[in-house]
């Protein structure tokens, strides 16, 4: 096949060729009125490491990703995000970079990278590289440097607090219960880290570190990369006056840490240097803490971002108690509201750092299953902003029961339990919550066959394959019209013919309704009409819009033989249906 039999050098200069010259100029396009690839593609992130291990280590890998690219064709998605594969320690899975410009001999060579983008824009599938440079490893160069003399010229590329100066002021840690300073006696000094004290912030205030990033941007970009998924991006500026926090303000996490007036700055010098000159696109976690923070960072205008990636809804099932479909509504409306007219936004319910998108909106019980992923990616679809789906929800993976602190290897989940027995917390409690909210859920191998490890390795996994697979897998839905995955496939095909689900104004009905999210799509002459009944019960409902519609109307739907009735309808439990108004 010639996507792993041309020549490395080839496809290096196939791939430089079109990263410059095949795509559109858009980069900076971001209101309803301009069309651009990244508002009308339907984008699938990989965690690279649990979806096709080529060589038996229990690990996924590039080739993984090349043996697979057809399947990806095949489901209609047409880019692809895939979590960090670069050098590292693999402290935070990939998440601390000790090298950034090599691949981590775990998940292949950098000839595998470029089989792998080369056969990706063969198949018209766009590549999003995952950028980690909040933070770096501590085993990275710059931080090995750094941490041996405070005369070594990379000291300054992180944040640094002199013990002479006595205790520094107190910055909480996400994943460290003890906060956000180590110390170095090398240097006798403490460094600051967000996250764990293997992944040192970098000192974006050094103007020295910002090129270092552009040049490694600039490296991937002509390697063929189409656009950069920015990790923890909003916290890079830091007040280097190191003010004190008042005590608690860890609770509003954003509000202190995030989103920092400078960070303007670094984005459209970012823009100058990488993403207008090579016609890529980014996309940066969080979005402030509010809407005019979101606007600032991807408004055409402001050249700084393209897409708004935000929490609001994500965050809304973290419990076992689940969330309120008013909520659910409330949020997707008044951030599409907010976003009608400028910017552009990223529309997800599942990542890396969530559980199973089935186990926490739907209902993944044997029952529901089916029917409620089908739901939940009909919405995904249905929505303007830019789909993300993620590996595994095409064909309704599930959380995995872990009722066991020892079973976690998670550093975040490792964290929280220090934190909560710290804190005196009810560890029962605990436990159940963390069964059903941890990112754990969201990285279990992907389940491709019946056969031992869901076809994912012929060695030990990296991770504890989900025990249904036999049930949930890739090889029993492909031939199977209505399963999950036939009809994720029908829905990504139905996104692309209708423009209207992409670029049309969003109109939301019966915002009262306890079960049904209604709301309707328009764009000139065309106007779709979604239903979906987030519920396990029928629910009849009455809607002018119906009037008059037949059969012949439905774009597409999850089950079968759907009658209206003058201007009623009776959804079944968990029905998801479009119908074309025009």
């Amino acid at each position: 096949m010639k996507s792993r039999t041309a020549p490395v050098a080839f496809l290096r200069m196939l791939n430089s060729v079109y990263n410059k010259k095949q795509k559109p100029s858009t980069a900076g396009e971001t209101t309803q009125s301009n069309k651009s690839w990244w508002k009308e593609g339907i984008l699938y992130q990989i965690y690279l490491q649990s979806f096709k291990d080529t060589d038996g280590d229990g690990f996924g890998d590039l080739n993984g990703v090349v043996e697979k690219l057809d399947y990806l064709k095949s489901i209609g998605i047409t880019m692809v995000w895939i979590t960090p594969f670069l050098e590292s320690p693999m402290v935070d899975n990939g998440y601390d970079v000790s090298d950034y410009k090599a691949i981590h001999p775990r998940y292949g060579t950098m000839e595998d990278f470029d089989r792998m983008i080369y056969g990706l824009h063969e198949r018209e599938i766009k590549f999003v590289l995952d950028m980690v440079v909040n933070h770096s490893s501590d085993q990275h160069k710059w931080f090995k440097g750094a941490s041996s003399s405070r005369d070594n010229e990379y000291y300054d590329y992180y944040h640094w607090w002199p013990a002479e100066k006595g205790e520094p002021p107190y910055r909480h840690s996400l994943f460290d219960p003890e906060g956000g300073w180590d110390y170095v006696e090398a240097v006798d000094a403490y460094y600051l880290h967000t996250f764990t004290g293997n992944q040192p912030d970098l000192n974006w205030e050094n103007p020295k570190v910002r090129q270092e990033v552009y040049d490694i941007m600039k490296f991937w970009a002509e390697k063929g990369v189409d656009g950069f998924r920015m990790d923890a991006f909003q916290f890079v500026s830091k007040d280097t006056t190191w003010p004190e926090f008042p005590e608690g303000h860890e609770k509003d996490y954003v509000k202190w840490y995030g989103l920092r007036p400078e960070l303007h700055g670094y984005l459209n010098e970012m823009y100058n240097k990488i993403i207008g000159k090579y016609n890529v696109f980014a996309v940066a976690e969080g979005t402030g803490s509010t809407f005019e923070d979101a606007h600032n960072l991807v408004d055409s205008d402001r050249n700084e971002l393209q897409m708004a990636y935000h929490f609001d809804a994500v965050n809304l099932s973290q419990t076992p108690k689940g969330y309120s479909l008013l909520d659910f509504k409330g949020v997707f409306s008044k951030w599409d509201n907010a976003f009608s007219e400028k910017g552009w936004l990223a529309i997800y319910l599942s990542n890396h750092d969530n559980a199973r998108l089935v186990s926490r909106f739907g209902n993944d019980s044997d029952d529901f299953r089916t029917v409620s992923t089908q739901l939940l990616n009909t919405f995904l679809m249905s929505m303007r902003g830019t789909p993300y789906l993620y590996y595994g929800d095409e064909i309704g993976m599930t959380n995995i029961d872990m009722p066991n602190i020892e079973e976690y290897t998670d550093i975040e989940a490792q964290g929280k339990y220090q934190s909560a027995l710290k804190a005196g917390a009810d560890m029962e409690e605990f436990i159940n919550t963390l069964n059903y909210n941890s990112r754990e859920n969201g990285r279990t191998p992907m389940q491709w066959d019946a056969s031992e490890n869901a076809g994912f390795t012929t060695g030990d996994p990296w991770r504890r394959v989900n025990p249904n697979y036999t049930e949930i897998n890739v090889a029993k839905q492909k031939t199977d019209p209505n399963s999950v995955l036939s009809h994720f496939k029908r829905m990504t095909e139905v996104r692309k013919k209708n423009p209207v689900l992409v670029y049309g104004d969003y109109t939301l009905l019966l915002p009262e309704h306890e079960q049904v999210y209604a709301f309707a799509r328009e764009l000139d002459e065309d106007k779709i009409l979604v239903l979906l009944n987030f519920s396990e019960s029928e629910s009849e409902i009455e809607l002018v819009e119906l009037q008059g519609l037949t059969s012949e109307k439905v774009v597409i739907d999850n089950y079968e033989g759907t009658a209206v009735e003058g201007t009623c309808i009776t959804l079944r439990p968990y029905q998801a249906i479009l119908f074309s108004l025009g």
